[in-house]
């Protein structure tokens, strides 16, 4: 069976519209691309006591979790404190990182500075190898930040940690409407019923109007499924495959 994930996207801000998350959308493509199937994404407030219940109800239903926000120094920046009560542990300063931050911030350094080396007591730090500040793991959660760009760095000192069977896709373009394709799509599906097939209608592209993807962790089935896909569409239907 494949790797299953779950997201839990922590902050006010995304729940008040104030910021458009990033987060998600990339981390599904990654995780997608590295063959791990992501079941579910939560948005929460920075609430300890809701984190706590997330992570708990999510570390148990996937393999793998990943906590995006409310990592920092200030006041709203709860993740790992919930984290910590969801795993029934306290929260405690790691000598390691206070040495980062003592190098980084030498003789600005603060009590708010110092918050970001607590961690939920038996946690681990992993991807150090490659960034200056690790990432958080605990149980089977991962915890990171909010910015996009640091999570991104975070994620890429650590992706190869999730690879799996990989997901191969193509996606097909057709100049035919879904009322007329959805035919084709069902009997594809009958001789092919393992394929994973979507349909995704265009309404303001002047090329095409659909973009049908099919997705297989089996390449020669999924070769397979195209070619009679493509063989069976009218002549005139078909506008580019990837």
């Amino acid at each position: 069976m494949p790797k299953t994930a779950g997201i839990i996207l922590v902050g006010n801000e995304i729940l008040s519209g104030k910021i458009a998350d990033a987060n998600a959308a990339y981390l599904c493509r990654e995780l997608r691309a590295l063959g791990v199937d992501v079941r579910r994404i939560s948005v929460i407030p920075d609430e300890i006591s809701l984190i706590a219940q997330e992570v708990v109800a999510f570390s148990r239903a996937h393999d793998v979790v990943f906590t995006s926000g409310g990592v920092g120094p200030t006041h709203d920046d709860v993740t790992i404190e919930g984290v910590a009560l969801a795993m029934g542990v306290k929260v405690a300063r790691h000598p390691m990182l206070v040495s980062l931050l003592e190098r980084h911030f030498r003789d600005r350094l603060n009590e708010s500075h110092l918050k970001m080396a607590e961690i939920p007591e038996g946690a681990e730090l992993v991807g150090g190898e490659t960034i200056r500040f690790p990432t958080v793991l605990m149980g089977n959660v991962y915890v990171l930040p909010g910015v996009p760009e640091i999570f991104r760095q975070k994620f890429e000192a650590i992706r190869e940690r999730f690879r799996d069977q990989p997901i191969h896709l193509n996606n097909v373009f057709v100049a035919i409407g879904e009322g007329v394709l959805a035919d084709y799509l069902n009997r594809l599906l009958v001789d092919f019923p393992l394929l994973l097939l979507g349909s995704y209608p265009e309404f303001s592209n002047p090329e095409y109007k659909v973009k049908v993807t099919l997705e297989s962790r089996d390449r020669g089935y999924l070769d397979g499924a195209l070619t009679e896909f493509l063989r069976r569409l009218p002549a005139d239907a078909l506008v580019k495959v990837t």
